[in-house]
């Protein structure tokens, strides 16, 4: 909680040093306030692609590439096959990726559910929802990557969706937090749970 704000002020003096003493509290004042205040999400840098054919898969797969640290990702449908392989890339390369997804995963017949389980990347199914609709990619702690884009063949190439890529730690905080309260309600996800037919993936 923020302190309280007071005004220490002797009467007597000057009417011009009680000005400047009034002056004094009121700017250390300000100075109290904006460390109390959450500071402003200023995005360092957004990019945009729209589809069909705008290169938003390219866009998510460039971003997999270059991280570092850590990916999180929620998806309602999951079925992008280059997104995949990036994402199982990244883990290869040491980076802590993990994934939710929607409870459709589990028996949509092109799902990368078991391509992202078979190779070591702790994945979710959030099923406390009507739908978990979410798209969000969160990568190394600062870039987020959100929008009506599915991680699906038909978005790249026949939907009209659209794909932000947004450079910005305090936002990217903020779905990290989001992620992990989903996390918490979801259920591991395990392949053998029940028998599928195999389908190519694409």
């Amino acid at each position: 909680m923020c302190p309280r704000i007071s005004t220490l002020v002797e009467t007597g003096g000057s009417s011009s040093g009680m000005k400047r003493a009034i002056l004094a509290a009121c700017v250390a004042g300000l100075f109290i306030l904006s460390a109390c205040t959450p500071p402003d999400s200023i995005p360092q840098g957004v990019q945009v692609y729209f589809s069909p054919n705008g290169g938003a898969t390219e866009a998510v797969v460039n971003a997999l590439d270059h991280a570092i640290n850590a990916v999180l990702v929620q998806a309602y449908s999951f079925t992008s096959a280059p997104i995949a392989k990036a994402l199982v890339d990244a883990r290869r390369r040491g980076v802590d990726a993990r994934a939710i997804l929607d409870k459709s995963q589990r028996t949509e017949k092109y799902s990368e559910a078991d391509f992202l389980a078979h190779n070591s990347i702790p994945t979710w199914i959030d099923a406390e929802h009507a739908i978990a609709h979410n798209k969000v990619i969160i990568i190394d702690g600062y870039l987020v990557l959100t929008g009506s884009f599915n991680f699906t063949k038909a978005a790249e190439e026949h939907n009209a969706e659209n794909l932000l890529v947004i450079n910005d730690p305090l936002l990217a905080k903020r779905y990290t937090d989001n992620w992990w309260v989903h996390q918490r309600h979801s259920q591991a996800y395990d392949p053998d749970d029940k028998p599928r037919e195999h389908s190519v993936r694409r």
